[in-house]
């Protein structure tokens, strides 16, 4: 199931729309953005570079397209080098699903010997980009999302929801299977399952004093 079709099937399911989605990087893709923005859903994805941009070999990487200097009035990117990568074409591609989006190429005016072309492009001919612009937009505003106040409570949120639960009934409850075949008696199970999680973390609140204490406020 791709990505858009994942937020199609969940609203289906719940019969309801969440006004905002907060996902992990496995989730994005420009046609899970797009569906979003259709939808008029916030999206708070974490991006699949986010980690990768932290770190101080990626931003001192110049084959990086976010390290080269952009142009946006006269769409054209500058090299570390001080070369132009000048807009070459535009093509359409198609997802598996048919989803349908737009890459520009840019391409690298320089045709004499450059001093950094081994560390640029493993390429014969000059360096190209490939850029989706959609998504380009997408992503920055989903990075500006969750780098916001809001944006930083829902994805501790999610990660004190989901992450840890897993990792309490994996390992603290040694719960690896269903011991039952079914859907009724398997959803029979796991709700047994949650509740006495709910109730094991209630008490745990209870002895701790932390009853009072919300991530959210109580409306």
């Amino acid at each position: 199931m791709d990505d858009g079709s994942i937020f199609k099937h969940m609203e289906k399911q719940l019969r309801f729309r969440y006004p905002s989605v907060t996902a992990d990087s496995g989730y994005e893709s420009e046609e899970a953005y797009d569906y979003l923005v259709q939808q008029n859903q916030i999206p708070y994805f974490k991006s699949h570079t986010y980690e990768k941009w932290k770190k101080q070999s990626f931003k001192q990487d110049i084959s990086k397209r976010e390290n080269m200097r952009y142009d946006i009035l006269n769409d054209i990117y500058t090299c570390h080098a001080g070369k132009t990568l000048l807009l070459l074409y535009e093509k359409k591609q198609k997802s598996k699903n048919g989803y349908e989006s737009e890459v520009t190429v840019y391409e690298c005016t320089n045709r004499g010997g450059c001093p950094y072309k081994d560390k640029y492009t493993k390429a014969k001919g000059n360096k190209r980009l490939y850029v989706s612009k959609n998504f380009m937009e997408h992503r920055k505003m989903s990075y500006e999302n969750i780098i916001s106040e809001t944006g930083i409570k829902y994805r501790m949120n999610r990660s004190i929801q989901v992450e840890g639960t897993f990792g309490v009934l994996k390992n603290g409850y040694d719960f690896q299977k269903v011991l039952f075949r079914g859907k009724t008696i398997v959803r029979l199970e796991l709700l047994l399952l949650c509740l006495g999680y709910i109730i094991n973390k209630l008490h745990a609140k209870i002895q701790n004093d932390r009853l009072g204490s919300y991530l959210f406020p109580i409306i």
